[in-house]
């Protein structure tokens, strides 16, 4: 339970934590620069899950999905500038590498802005410098461990040969996304460690569900020795997973598929056993977001509790009976959590804010 994983951390849990004296009197308003389309699967849940902590945190959040165009997010972006109703915060997603030319449009803004999900690569820092440098209303990030995530999803996979040699089939996502780019690191990390696995092809299905499917369609038959699927992401593991059992291979048993995210649907595949190998965690990004910008709102700055550029240890490798309990939580109003629990605001004593998706397993 929720409370149980508090008290481990030193929180001392209370139906109704206090309302301290420091706490100002005006809400922050944020608006967030959502990258993803507006009926897709884990953009919707990230969405879902911050607006979950904004309502616990009385933040007023609005959502502008991008739709995966990048000039749509630049347009969005100016028209958040040019609005009589400016926001406290903008909250982006450097997806498509759009992270500098947002910061430059924000520059003489008083709008403080926030990267979060995927932050500037290093190249793009070594021009521009980070936050609270030559921009100094970027006031921070925080990401998820992307690289690790490809690793932890490329060794449990590689696990299933026990020790046995063996090929792989690799589903990256959009090719000039850091979360891709990443993930795709740690799948090579792994493999470098694992020279009995040969990678037979790496194609890049950009997280969707009918491009893998053709192009697995393809590759399944092209090397039908295949045992082992690496996928990005979860949409594009079930279009994989489609084409194998069109063509008489049963998931789970004479193939095994990986992969990322946290819907329902995929959930229920690692439930099932369809799914071998599932990591997911990092849906909860935009939710400790909101925590961290409450919290400056109120003039308790984050950098002093854990850094101004945060990493987080967001994902989990998930087993059936962890998918189930994570299942059950996300369908629960508000996800069963009272992110006051989280805030330094009301947890004084808290010297990091140490964001996990553990508090959702309990």
């Amino acid at each position: 339970m929720v409370m149980v994983y508090l008290a481990a951390l030193g929180l001392v849990a209370q139906a109704a934590p206090a309302v301290p004296a420091r706490e100002v009197s005006s809400s922050a308003s944020v608006v967030f620069l959502n990258p993803g389309f507006s009926n897709e699967p884990f953009w919707v849940g990230y969405s879902d899950f911050m607006q979950a902590a904004a309502d616990s945190l009385g933040i007023r959040l609005r959502i502008l999905y991008g739709e995966r165009d990048p000039q749509r997010i630049l347009r969005d972006a100016r028209s958040v500038l040019a609005d009589s109703d400016q926001p406290d915060y903008l909250v982006f997603v450097n997806e498509m590498y759009v992270g500098p030319e947002l910061l430059r449009l924000f520059a003489a803004s008083p709008i403080k802005t926030f990267s979060l999900h995927s932050t500037l690569t290093p190249e793009q820092q070594s021009i521009i410098g980070g936050p609270r440098e030559q921009y100094r209303n970027w006031i921070g990030s925080l990401i998820p461990n992307d690289e690790e995530a490809g690793y932890w999803m490329a060794k449990a996979l590689i696990g299933k040969l026990r020790g046995r040699s063996g090929s792989l089939l690799a589903f990256a996502g959009v090719r000039h996304t850091p979360s891709s780019s990443l993930r795709e690191q740690g799948l090579q990390r792994a493999l470098t460690e694992h020279p009995e696995v040969r990678l037979q092809q790496l194609v890049h299905g950009e997280w969707k569900r009918q491009r893998a499917y053709e192009q697995a369609q393809m590759l399944l038959q092209r090397y039908p020795d295949v045992r082992l699927v690496w996928s990005a992401n979860d949409e594009m593991a079930f279009g994989v997973m489609q084409a194998a059992q069109e063509l008489g291979r049963q998931p789970g048993k004479d193939i095994h598929l990986s992969a990322l995210n946290t819907s329902d649907e995929v959930l229920q595949a690692r439930i099932d056993g369809k799914i071998c190998v599932l990591v997911g965690g990092h849906f909860t990004l935009g939710g400790w977001a909101m925590v961290m910008l409450h919290d400056y709102h109120a003039g308790i700055d984050f950098a002093e509790r854990g850094g101004k550029n945060r990493v987080d240890q967001l994902f989990s490798l998930l087993d059936a009976g962890q998918a189930a309990r994570l299942q059950q939580r996300i369908r629960r109003k508000g996800y069963g959590l009272d992110f006051h629990q989280f805030s330094a605001l009301y947890r004084p004593q808290l010297k990091d804010y140490g964001f996990s998706s553990q508090p959702l397993l309990e």
